[in-house]
């Protein structure tokens, strides 16, 4: 075994493997994962149209410096920056700068008052919570029957928060800054559906609402949305950035984990948290022996394990000391042989990959068994 796998500073992450379905900033969220450890499979669910060959924020643009609105709300900093480097560019700058300085100008959250800043103008009012719910109740206790907002939005309409305010009386102006739409390749969303309904990734990050939706939909397209669906409610845990974030998912019941903090940084601290959290412990052998999603922990050291033997190992911790039958331990193996001489020949592998022959045993003539410490056996054989 070498000094590589030994290695005792192998990150909180080590063992587990996390899509990735940004399209934005992709490259950094997937650095963070693997500098804790995780192997990252990226699959783009999405891909964002230039802002300056978008029709529609044009025409958006144009219409609120003709008809002034009362309000405008800023929701992403991205968002607001590339408004007005597209109205720059076609030659309007100066003129939407002019009419956001005379408006209501409402910034969500500190970045996007940092964008709003940036461009030279003052905003009205942002919340420290970041939330469009806040921001909300700051318009309906202000008033706005008969009010004209403009709300940039996030890439797909914001649920219930245009609802809302057209329920209170309000026209609302959308100002599409920028749109998403499938990627053009879809090969890498599908290895990634693959992995996800096969347990072959053990987390997926969402950092955009039309990413969920995206995934949600190609996994429709080819038949595997229940599937997908069983594997995010159970085994693979789908972490998203922010409540905006989660929608699509939550509408499919899909019960997602959040940062407090709406940004990556606390996305992957989350991570590092929830996943070893999941991962089953159990005492073998005097030795503390930790599953993770294609590697283990024992006594803190982590050993990469090939896939037939992570298959072995799960099947043998299902019942921790109890004997598991070599057509049992057959059948989880990876294809379909019929040859119980390739249960020996993984098991062979498998002991060897963990360094400690003795964390499973050889009953003669009946299987294999984990060496479960005797103080531990009745905890664990009861059920």
């Amino acid at each position: 075994m070498d000094d590589e796998q030994q290695r005792p500073d192998h990150g909180p992450l080590a063992g587990f493997t996390v899509g990735v379905t940004a399209a934005r900033r992709a490259d950094e969220l997937g650095a963070l994962l693997q500098r804790r450890g995780a192997a990252v499979l990226h699959a783009p669910a999405i891909r964002i149209v230039p802002l300056a060959d978008d029709s529609e924020l044009l025409a958006a643009t144009k219409q609120l410096i003709d008809q002034a609105p009362d309000v405008v709300v800023a929701t992403t900093a991205i968002g607001f920056r590339g408004w007005v480097e597209a109205a720059d560019g076609w030659g309007l700058g100066e003129a939407l700068l002019e009419r956001l300085r005379a408006v209501e100008l409402l910034a969500r959250g500190p970045k996007v008052k940092g964008a709003v800043r940036a461009a030279g103008l003052t905003e009205e009012w942002s919340p420290a919570s970041e939330s469009m719910a806040e921001v909300l109740d700051r318009l309906l206790e202000e008033g706005v029957d008969g009010r004209r907002i403009a709300l940039q939005l996030h890439g797909e309409p914001l649920p219930g928060f245009v609802e809302a305010l057209r329920a209170g009386g309000a026209e609302v102006v959308g100002v599409p800054v920028y749109r998403w739409l499938p990627p053009e390749d879809l090969g890498p969303v599908d290895r990634l559906l693959d992995a996800a309904v096969s347990r072959g990734v053990h987390a997926v990050t969402f950092t955009s609402a039309p990413a969920a939706a995206s995934l949600l939909s190609r996994a429709e397209e080819r038949g595997l949305l229940p599937e997908l669906l069983a594997a995010l409610g159970h085994d693979v845990l789908p972490a998203c950035v922010g409540p905006v974030t989660a929608v699509p998912l939550q509408a499919h019941g899909v019960d997602t984990v959040q940062p407090e903090r709406f940004r990556l940084g606390p996305l992957v601290q989350l991570l590092c948290q929830e996943l070893p959290a999941r991962a089953r412990a159990l005492p073998v052998a005097g030795h503390r022996l930790e599953i993770r999603g294609h590697a283990v922990l024992i006594d803190g050291e982590l050993r990469t394990v090939p896939p037939a033997g992570m298959s072995l190992l799960r099947a043998l911790s299902r019942r921790p000391g109890w004997v598991v039958s070599r057509a049992e331990l057959l059948r989880a193996l990876p294809g379909t042989g019929r040859d119980e001489h390739a249960v020996e020949t993984a098991m062979a592998r498998l002991r060897t990959s963990l360094g400690a022959p003795k964390l499973i045993q050889t009953v003669v003539k009946r299987g294999y068994r984990l060496a479960l410490d005797p103080a531990t056996d009745a905890k664990y054989t009861d059920g």
